[in-house]
């Protein structure tokens, strides 16, 4: 089978690219007819562009460094932005030129108000947003949810990513949201670093006070593996892991690696189990046969499996049914809309589930947005996530 030509979806960008400034040109040309005007925006686009092809060149020697994230993060803004401008400006122009008028001054001003709007939002989320956390609660009913667990709370983190964190007094804050919650039980579903262990180093001390009376437990995500960088040898490689895990077992979180425990209350049971990371395009590490190894089909089963996808692929369908699935991963994307009776983000169209609680046969998932962020320094629309799960009895 050939390959795709990478050139095609490239010169498409570059066309829609092309559009976008030049349509939201003509849209900054209503308010002023300076004719240093173009000249001054295509000489900013055309600078951003080689500063952010500058940027990428460098990544072999430094890294994605202070620059880079500059570059690429002003290009996105610019992109973004430029889009809202334009989508907010076309049906004006539309319906004028069905009607043969010129540009309507108050249609125009409203494009520029969404366009100035997008920027301060994004320039928000990257200083504040990323740090919001909030903290989202859900109540579950089970009918064989064992009588001395009726109330029982998990509180769920996910995704910390700390190899991204830059504010100590901030993420602080977050861990003391968490303690707040005073649950009973408390879980982190992977990805606690970007690429390397020593990531996280700086920040055990803060992760180290988190305390629930049932315990602390943990699984691996796709990034924890290191995956995603180039190592000088696979022991490297293989040391970096291992340093990983001994980090999770000082910070106090059991990290469960296909396999189970059981938590027992009034002298009942129900079983936590974990899987390494199973994601579709992300690695099938995880052995779900092995974790739930020794359980009874009556059980009440609660797993921590970071990706969605091995809910939708294996865990649903399981003959031996799991009642709730607590998974991370998507970050809800770190940028879309959930308010006004609205939820959409980007990431809708690689997850169809995305966020928050999915319940199918009497089977449950719920998708933690994330503690942290990745790539893009900030958040918009899709808040740093605390979840609180109470488990009920149904009557």
């Amino acid at each position: 089978m050939k390959s795709k030509n990478p050139l095609i979806p490239f010169l498409l960008f570059l066309l829609i690219f092309f559009f976008l400034n030049t349509y939201t040109l003509s849209g900054l040309q209503f308010f002023s007819g300076n004719p240093l005007l173009p000249l001054l925006f295509w000489t900013f686009v055309l600078l951003l562009c080689a500063s952010l092809i500058i940027a990428f060149r460098r990544i072999p020697r430094r890294g994605m460094d202070g620059f880079f994230k500059i570059i690429s993060h002003a290009f996105l803004i610019l992109l973004v932005s430029e889009f809202i401008f334009v989508l907010s400006l076309a049906p004006g122009d539309i319906y004028r030129l069905i009607l043969h008028q010129p540009r309507n001054y108050a249609w125009v001003v409203f494009a520029s108000a969404m366009l100035a709007l997008s920027i301060l939002t994004f320039i928000y989320g990257m200083v504040r947003g990323k740090y919001a956390y909030r903290v989202i609660r859900h109540v579950l009913e089970f009918e064989d949810l064992p009588e001395a667990f009726d109330g029982f709370t998990i509180t769920q983190i996910s995704d910390v990513h700390a190899g991204s964190f830059r504010n100590r007094k901030a993420v602080s804050r977050g861990i003391d949201l968490i303690n707040k919650q005073q649950a009973d039980l408390f879980v982190f579903t992977g990805d606690l670093v970007n690429n390397k262990a020593s990531e996280i180093v700086p920040w055990v001390d803060l992760f180290s006070t988190i305390r629930a009376p049932y315990g602390q437990f943990s699984v691996l995500g796709n990034h924890d593996y290191g995956d995603y960088v180039k190592w000088e040898t696979e022991a490297n490689k293989r040391a970096n892991l291992e340093q990983l895990k001994s980090l999770h077992k000082q910070m106090g979180y059991r990290l469960l690696l296909d396999e189970h425990v059981v938590i027992e209350k009034g002298g009942q049971r129900i079983i936590l189990a974990g899987v390494e990371n199973w994601g579709l395009g992300f690695g099938q590490r995880g052995d779900l046969k092995k974790a739930l190894q020794g359980t009874q089909p009556d059980d009440f089963k609660i797993l921590l499996s970071h990706d969605p996808t091995h809910w939708e692929s294996e865990i649903k369908v399981l003959p031996a049914k799991i009642h709730l699935t607590l998974a991370g991963h998507t970050h809800g994307m770190q940028f879309g809309l959930e308010a006004f009776g609205i939820k959409w983000s980007p990431v809708k169209y690689r997850y169809a589930h995305w966020a928050g609680i999915k319940e199918e046969n009497g089977r449950y998932l719920n998708i933690n947005r994330g503690f942290g962020f990745l790539g893009f320094s900030g958040r918009v629309g899709i808040w740093p996530e605390i979840t609180v799960i109470e488990l009920r009895k149904k009557p």
